[in-house]
Formats: structure tokens, C-alpha cells, sequence
């Protein structure tokens, strides 16, 4: 089951942080579709933020076609969108990245600033 961390210092709504999380969890692998998501509740107890707010991140994910609500048992995983399983090797060539990127002296928003660069220059035109 994915768990929501909420980073309020970032600027980027509440909701899409949600949409975000539940987004990368699909293209890892980490949710596959029959996957129940945290009811609101849960995640109102885990994050402290009001209850609307997931509903909203909910209803966008449902909207997009991503999960279905099913009265009275919660909400489902409908489709996956990843080919980037969480145990890629990709991911431990990026973790050792990140590492060494950290030992120099960069700063989160610095190694994201690099990545989002080098992504621009090689996935021009794609958007999500």
C-alpha cells in the first residue's frame, strides 16, 4: 500500500502531491490495478490534512481513469501506467547518482534542478 508524505514547504497543492505519489507508485510497480488505496481516513491519520483534500486527489485520479471508487469497499487501482519497476537497475544506477551527488556538496534542489535539465534535453515534447 503506498503511504503519502505531504511536503507543504514546496508550494505544489496538497491534492497533487497525492495525484503525484499515487502516479509514481503506478510507474514503479509499487500499485497494480485490484490494489486498494488508503481510505481518506488513513490518510487524514497519517498526514494530518483534511479529509476533502484526498477525496479531491481521488476523484482527479478517477477522472484520469487511474482508480475507481466502489461504494462501501473503498477505491481501486484501475490501470498501471509504469515500465520503470521500483528494482530497475536504472534506479540503483540513479540511487549511486544521488549518493555521489550528495557527497559533493549538492543540495536537493540543485540535483533536481541537474535531472530536470538532463530529462529536457532528452525527452523533448514529452509531457505527461
Amino acid at each position: 500500500m503506498v503511504e503519502y508524505r505531504i511536503d507543504r514547504r514546496t508550494g505544489v497543492a496538497t491534492y497533487l502531491q497525492i495525484v503525484q505519489q499515487t502516479k509514481q507508485a503506478l510507474r514503479l510497480g509499487l500499485l497494480e490495478p485490484g490494489d486498494k488505496l488508503p481510505t481518506a481516513r488513513e490518510v487524514v491519520e497519517a498526514t494530518a490534512i483534511n479529509p476533502n483534500t484526498v477525496l479531491k486527489a481521488y476523484r482527479e485520479l478517477e477522472r484520469e481513469g487511474l482508480v475507481e471508487a466502489r461504494r462501501g469497499l473503498g477505491t481501486f487501482v484501475r490501470k498501471s501506467l509504469g515500465a520503470a519497476p521500483a528494482d530497475s537497475p536504472f534506479g540503483a544506477e540513479l540511487d549511486d547518482w544521488a549518493e555521489r551527488a550528495r557527497a559533493a556538496g549538492l543540495e536537493r534542489d540543485d540535483v533536481a534542478a541537474l535531472f530536470n535539465s538532463v530529462l529536457d534535453t532528452h525527452f523533448k515534447g514529452d509531457q505527461e
